[in-house]
């Protein structure tokens, strides 16, 4: 438990850090988080070493170029030519790959690289110094409410929501966790929002966000769980004690961050 503290510290720490400083820190923290998921979920096919592994690692990199550039167009062309360089390596090499492990090596770009890169887009908003957190609401809050939740009320109502997969996840604790998610962000909201130009209702803006946000963040959750089912692992991998390895612990963030940015552009709009 003590290890599990001093690095979960640790983790909060640097993201606390990177997250103030945006720009280059955050982006360069953010394409290395998304590198080191992507070698986790390589691992899992033996493929992290390999031709095809080096091939994924680089389109991410190409694709975060056209990120940090704000060219949409850019990073919409590595992502092509990934692909297309990931299946001339399974062509080329063929019978050496098999299908699952070059499909898993094209999922893992877009499951990292393009999922994660929206923490950065979301910084780079307008006021995005304060509207990054609501990725960290939508799914570290939500998961400490929905704990207390599941385990006051789901005890007694006993409504498993994925028996199969989650045997512990219950529909009280998801609902729990929204709600309180939805709180959070709403009273975020009322503070926030007098620090960014252009924000309207700020406060319901807020929390539906982190609602929507928080809902969807279960889906990450239980996604990465049901990988790691099929595989047989129990962790991703070691890199921080006590937790397991990043997609571990940014599972639910995988889905949360693109979330928040779309819903805010998205809402800010009509509300």
């Amino acid at each position: 438990m003590k290890t599990r503290i001093l690095s979960g510290i640790v983790l909060a720490v640097v993201t606390l850090a990177s997250h103030l400083f945006g720009g280059p820190v955050l982006f360069a923290v953010c394409m290395v988080i998304s590198l080191i998921g992507m070698m986790e979920l390589y691992r899992l096919v033996n493929v992290h070493k390999d031709m095809l592994g080096i091939v994924g690692y680089i389109t991410a990199m190409l694709y975060y170029a056209g990120v940090y550039f704000d060219r949409t167009e850019y990073g919409l062309a590595a992502i092509v030519a990934g692909f297309m360089a990931v299946m001339f390596v399974y062509v080329a090499r063929y019978p050496k790959y098999k299908a699952n492990e070059v499909m898993l090596t094209y999922f893992g770009i877009i499951y990292l690289a393009v999922m994660i890169s929206y923490i950065f887009r979301v910084r780079e908003l307008n006021g995005g110094i304060y509207l990054v957190w609501l990725i960290y609401i939508c799914s570290w809050i939500n998961d400490t409410f929905a704990y207390f939740t599941g385990i006051t009320l789901g005890r007694k109502g006993n409504h498993k929501m994925t028996p199969n997969l989650s045997p512990k996840k219950s529909f009280e604790g998801l609902f729990g966790g929204i709600i309180g998610s939805a709180v959070v962000g709403a009273v975020y909201g009322a503070f926030a929002g007098r620090f960014i130009d252009g924000l309207e209702n700020s406060v319901l803006l807020f929390a539906i966000v982190s609602a929507v946000g928080a809902a969807l963040s279960v889906v990450g959750d239980l996604s990465a769980s049901a990988i790691k089912r099929n595989y047989g692992i129990k962790d991703y991998g070691k890199l921080i004690p006590g937790h397991g390895g990043i997609l571990d612990r940014y599972d639910s963030v995988i889905f949360t961050a693109p979330v928040v940015y779309y819903l805010i552009e998205f809402l800010n709009t009509i509300l």
